[in-house]
């Protein structure tokens, strides 16, 4: 199957530079266009998607993967600020963690993730997994337009 001409727009707030490039690739190898932009935790995150700053040009994400555990704020304040904004609450946001905490997965379903996903510690199921993400958000589930 031929790759999509639509662009999808994904935001990664991440910390960890190999976790980056394991998404990265598994978005290159997958069979859509995807513009990856990271960020480094949820400071950057809001001003990438508030579009101050360095971020003034930025595109608004058809999702955001998102880590937990980051300095400066970490990915749960990050999702109850993100859900508490109007302009900014309808965008899905996929937690993509290396925490199995079951206090973490309800805590992250009750600020409003649209998913949650334990990164795996092989390499080619990381990459499955995100490829299976990928076509989940951008060819199976009916998003609202815009």
């Amino acid at each position: 199957m031929g790759r999509n001409e639509h662009k999808f727009c994904v935001l990664l707030v991440e910390d960890e530079p190999a976790d980056a490039h394991l998404v990265k690739i598994s978005f290159e190898e997958g069979r859509l266009l995807v513009d990856l932009q990271q960020v480094q935790d949820g400071v950057e995150a809001l001003e990438y998607l508030r579009r101050t700053g360095r971020f003034a040009e930025a595109r608004r994400p058809d999702l955001i993967l998102l880590d937990l555990n980051m300095p400066r704020m970490n990915g749960r304040q990050f999702l109850e600020k993100v859900k508490q904004d109007e302009n900014l609450k309808s965008i899905p946001v996929v937690v993509l963690t290396t925490s199995e905490a079951e206090t973490d997965i309800i805590s992250s379903y009750d600020l409003g993730a649209s998913g949650y996903i334990v990164k795996p510690v092989d390499i080619n199921d990381f990459i499955e997994q995100v490829q299976q993400l990928e076509n989940y958000w951008f060819s199976l589930v009916k998003r609202p337009a815009g």
